[in-house]
């Protein structure tokens, strides 16, 4: 039975170390371990070349050569009779395997040193299988369609969300349950940065609502740099991306940063950027304890979903610039009956700390001391977007400015803190502030 490439993808997934066996002209045979084989069609394979001297000066004075790939679900074996063609040093595949080894290497500190130099084109041109005293198991998959029908489930409920909050949560909440795949996590691109923020996730024992992953820094930052999908199907060959996954409170509180929600156990991750008309939204990316949990057809319905989420979130935040602008101007005649609470705000990072303990920092720092100055001053707990934005105070830098994923984010982290402080949407455009009682407001200088 003649064996097809495309019968052996998970055997180019990465997780098994390939070997490439080749001669020198007086016969000498050299082997060396591999750590990209890729599929290029039917009839070729790519492997990325970064310090294989040996094997290039050996293929350029004999093409013919055999390599060994391993399918890492059952163990079988495979050989791969193959011919030395071409090196490509640019282009689309190159690129591709570039980004894939830039994104890993740079979690383990090795972006500098772990650089693509070229690809190696090679025909194959036979497949055996190699024999063994058991035959390997056929691995059962998905019918064909799954994960479109999936990506289409997930799109009809984006497109039944009308705000950003809900567009976040059907995303979310769609992936885990018509994909399947619990942990996952959606990231939103400060527009005036290089900082990617997340508003969303799910599947983790803590939410991680506004933690930071700079653009271009590991598998998260680097499929936001570089507008690229990025798959990693064994997590245990490269360091985790996080090393503060479980962060305390306490330590919050020092560092004044919030800890990105992660697995400690990942061995599978996946990344997809959220573009709307040519800009970068964020980034959607989902991982799972299980090698090989994300495959070349999921990756491919998990962008349609990413982009599809990027459109709508742009949609969202467009109509909120049409918003009411004024809302009825009334005092709160509550009377607060909860125990009061401190709130210290720092001025030179708009850091927010309530009763001692970090809540958040820049412009969602402002937006929430703004809100509370107003609401002692004027008795105030209505307002609307627009007249936030005009506000001198908040200092928005831009009236395109993502100002309803400011608020969202700050109102989720206010939830997750249980604060004493909370906002809720009230209608397009428009937002209350609930206070349980009252509330002391202080500036630091430090």
């Amino acid at each position: 039975m003649t064996i097809r490439l495309r019968d052996l993808a998970a055997c180019f997934e990465g997780v098994i170390p390939s070997i490439i066996a080749t001669a020198a002209p007086d016969g000498m045979p050299n082997i060396s371990y591999l750590s990209h084989v890729v599929l290029v069609d039917d009839e070729r394979v790519a492997l990325s070349n970064q310090f294989f001297s040996k094997t290039a000066t050996n293929v350029r004075a004999n093409p013919a050569a055999a390599v060994l790939i391993v399918d890492p679900r059952d163990g079988g074996q495979y050989r791969l009779d193959v011919m030395f063609e071409r090196t490509l040093d640019s282009g689309e595949l190159f690129e591709e395997m570039a980004i894939q080894l830039r994104a890993t290497s740079t979690q383990v500190g090795m972006g500098e040193v772990m650089r693509l130099r070229g690809v190696d084109i090679y025909r194959v041109r036979a497949v055996h299988a190699v024999p063994s005293p058991e035959p390997p198991q056929k691995i059962s998959s998905q019918e064909p369609g799954t994960q479109l029908m999936a990506a289409a489930a997930v799109a009809r409920r984006v497109s039944g969300a009308s705000d950003v909050g809900s567009i976040i949560d059907a995303v979310l909440d769609g992936l885990r349950d018509r994909f399947n795949f619990s942990n996952a996590m959606l990231l939103l691109k400060e527009p005036a940065g290089g900082r990617l923020i997340t508003v969303g996730s799910r599947g983790y024992e803590r939410s991680g609502i506004g933690s930071e992953v700079l653009v271009g820094e590991g598998i998260i930052g680097t499929a936001a740099s570089e507008r690229r999908p990025v798959r990693v199907s064994d997590m245990s060959r490269i360091r985790r991306f996080s090393s503060a996954v479980h962060a305390s409170s306490d330590e919050e509180s020092r560092t004044r940063t919030i800890a990105l929600p992660g697995m400690p156990d990942a061995m599978s991750q996946v990344a997809l950027p959220m573009i709307a008309h040519g800009v970068l939204r964020g980034v959607l990316f989902l991982e799972s304890s299980q090698r090989l949990a994300f495959t070349r057809e999921d990756e491919a319905a998990l962008a349609v979903v990413a982009l599809q989420a990027a459109a709508a979130l742009a949609l969202a935040e467009a109509e909120i610039l049409e918003g009411p602008s004024s809302v009825p101007v009334t005092a709160d005649q509550s009377v607060l009956t909860g125990r009061g609470f401190r709130v210290v705000h720092y001025a030179y990072d708009d850091s927010i700390f309530i009763d001692n303990e970090y809540l958040i920092k820049g412009v969602p720092g402002r937006l929430l001391m703004h809100l509370l100055r107003i609401y002692q001053q004027e008795g105030r707990t209505e307002f609307t977007n627009r007249e936030i934005r005009l506000s001198e105070e908040v200092r928005l830098p831009d009236i395109k400015d993502n100002l309803e994923t400011r608020l969202l984010l700050l109102r989720r982290r206010l939830e997750e803190k249980a604060a004493p402080v909370r906002l809720l949407r009230t209608g397009r455009g428009r937002i209350r502030l609930e206070i349980a009682g009252p509330a002391i407001l202080e500036e630091a200088s430090g």
